[in-house]
């Protein structure tokens, strides 16, 4: 198996922007998350991507968040559901027309939320990126393994691993890499197994990350993960290059963030805050 990190040489292989361009050239990401009363999820997922540099972002989220949304991220999409009776037809024209798609951040784990992520399920064809409650989800209804498209991206946090696995956290920890390899493998996708040095396997490799700090540890950070890979996705990084990238643009913001606030004070803003900074060595 192939086991490497990456440097700061490394972020060269993030597509260069064409000067002659417009906001299609660099993808629209779709997040699918922010249940009612959990809406800073799928903003942090959505305003990192933008950061990013993703062309477009567009919000999946239940109504009562359009007002959080317009006034916190009004460049941002809506494509907004009655929680009550949400329209599938609706949510499958959004996933259609985007060129990724991120779901799970805040999304919840009621018969709502399970009705959109099986919208998402069949309807996507652009790459993807599950976390948070759509792994939650899975766990609760392995069934819908079965629609989970090839080269799909996770991003459990041990925890989360532990439920879609059926491993104890102690196995999962124990040695996160082979966990990340072992479970891609079977899957036949690409996961990022979260942790003090996160693990980004497709089953044959295994990228290692060396950035990031303990200021990471935060709510929210995780979303801001999400926004970096599906930004990268959307411009034109495979699955797993940008999965891989991803992790490592995101310590990185992580570390420039502790290096100004300590570890003590990092928010998630904060590491949305610092990826300009970082993809200036792009």
């Amino acid at each position: 198996m192939d086991i490497f990190s990456y440097g700061i040489s490394d972020l060269a292989r993030i597509p260069a922007r064409p000067v002659r361009s417009n906001k299609g050239t660099f993808g629209r990401v779709l997040t699918v998350g922010g249940s009612v009363g959990m809406s800073g999820a799928a903003y942090f997922a959505a305003k990192a991507a933008y950061r990013t540099g993703a062309g477009l972002v567009q919000i999946m989220t239940p109504e009562q968040n359009r007002i959080i949304y317009q006034t916190s991220l009004p460049e941002a999409l809506l494509a907004l559901y009655d929680p009550a009776s949400p329209d599938v037809g609706a949510i499958k024209n959004a996933v259609c027309r985007a060129t990724c798609v991120a779901v799970g951040m805040g999304l919840g784990t009621s018969d709502t939320a399970v009705t959109v992520l099986r919208a998402v399920l069949e309807s996507v064809t652009s790459p993807l990126i599950l976390d948070a409650d759509a792994l939650n989800i899975l766990a609760l209804y392995p069934e819908l393994w079965a629609l989970v498209p090839p080269s799909t991206v996770i991003t459990p946090h041990p925890a989360e691993m532990s439920r879609i696995s059926g491993l104890p956290i102690d196995t999962v920890c124990a040695d996160i890499p082979a966990v990340a390899a072992e479970f891609a493998a079977q899957r036949g996708l690409i996961c990022v197994l979260k942790d003090a040095r996160t693990a980004v396997s497709d089953g044959e490799r295994v990228m290692i990350n060396t950035s990031g700090n303990s200021g990471m540890a935060t709510g929210g950070s995780g979303d801001v993960l999400d926004g970096v890979i599906a930004a990268l996705m959307a411009q034109g990084c495979s699955p797993f290059d940008a999965a891989a990238l991803g992790v490592y643009v995101h310590g990185l913001a992580g570390d420039r963030a502790a290096a100004l606030l300590s570890e003590y004070s990092v928010m998630a803003s904060d590491i949305i805050n610092e990826i300009p900074n970082v993809l200036k060595f792009r």
